[in-house]
């Protein structure tokens, strides 16, 4: 029995042209347009930055005068004047401070996150589903609502206004967001690869050591950062927490604004200072920072 062969369909020239056409503009605009459309939008994010330099540079009656553009007619206005006076008000001490606060608060929340992440991802013992439902629980309760307790048990402890007791608060409420986080990439990790580290006779401690905290570097960075820029731009706790002597940036700076509410030769140097230690840390860990976020969307 024979079948007829299907005629040959001919390709039609003018759906091959307009399909030539579209693929040449697609990839001109992802190529050229976009790139310059991302670039203006960037520009446009710096913005407030460079103005911010800008009039942290500046003397005092030239912002009072004209805004900080005319910089580019008039360069000369450029001074190192109000950075020296800032250091000369005690604000070195109040950045010190601050880096006393956040280094060891991000280093701690990032260590025992994971410690615990790898417990409640791979470790069986009982109630670890309920003592996990707990933790994520933990993510909904507000900052305020313990300000007033944790303030009377550190003053029974005799730690209140000290840097310690401030660490010791953004380290307690910036754990459950940790575990969570941390917990859903170790439980993306293959079990082949915990397996054959068990059968080699390593322990847990080495397990997680060798293999899972490597493996964990992008979430870990990208949780790092999180956790940095949070703590570093924090002003309710360290209102609370801290006296004048250790106070962060922060508060620092709002203790300038309530006494002098104009005085920007002041604050425009003391609030770039402020924000360009997390700007470079975001460039410097940016590569990371996009491996964590996007860690687990694809297999």
């Amino acid at each position: 029995m024979t079948t007829l062969a299907e005629p040959a369909v001919e390709p039609n020239p003018a759906s091959s042209i307009r399909r030539g056409v579209v693929s040449r503009v697609a990839d001109r605009l992802g190529g050229g347009l976009v790139q310059v459309f991302l670039i203006l939008v960037a520009l446009f994010w710096l913005l407030p930055t460079l103005g911010l330099l800008v009039v942290s540079l500046r003397g005092e009656t030239d912002n009072n005068s004209s805004g900080w553009w005319t910089l580019f007619t008039k360069p000369a206005q450029l001074t190192v004047e109000n950075y020296s006076n800032l250091l000369a008000s005690g604000f070195g001490s109040s950045f010190w401070n601050t880096v006393l606060i956040t280094v060891p608060a991000t280093l701690l929340v990032i260590g025992i996150a994971a410690m615990a992440a790898y417990a409640f991802a791979w470790i069986e013992f009982p109630g670890r589903d309920t003592v996990f439902l707990v933790v994520i629980a933990l993510l909904v309760v507000p900052v305020q609502i313990a300000l007033i307790p944790i303030a009377k048990l550190y003053g029974l402890l005799g730690i209140f206004g000290s840097i310690l007791g401030v660490v010791l608060f953004h380290v307690a409420f910036g754990l459950p967001f940790a575990i969570f986080l941390l917990r859903n990439f170790f439980a993306g990790i293959p079990r082949e690869l915990l397996e054959a580290a068990r059968m080699d006779g390593a322990p847990e401690w080495r397990i997680f050591v060798t293999v899972v905290f490597p493996l964990a570097k992008p979430a870990i960075a990208s949780l790092g950062i999180f956790q940095f820029l949070w703590v570093w731009n924090d002003l309710l706790v360290a209102l609370v927490f801290a006296d004048t002597d250790n106070q962060p940036m922060t508060k620092a700076l709002q203790s300038q604004m309530r006494q002098f509410g104009t005085n920007v030769d002041i604050l425009a140097p003391g609030a770039f200072l402020s924000l360009l230690v997390p700007l470079v840390l975001f460039f410097a860990f940016q590569r990371y920072f996009v491996q964590g976020m996007l860690a687990g969307s694809v297999k």
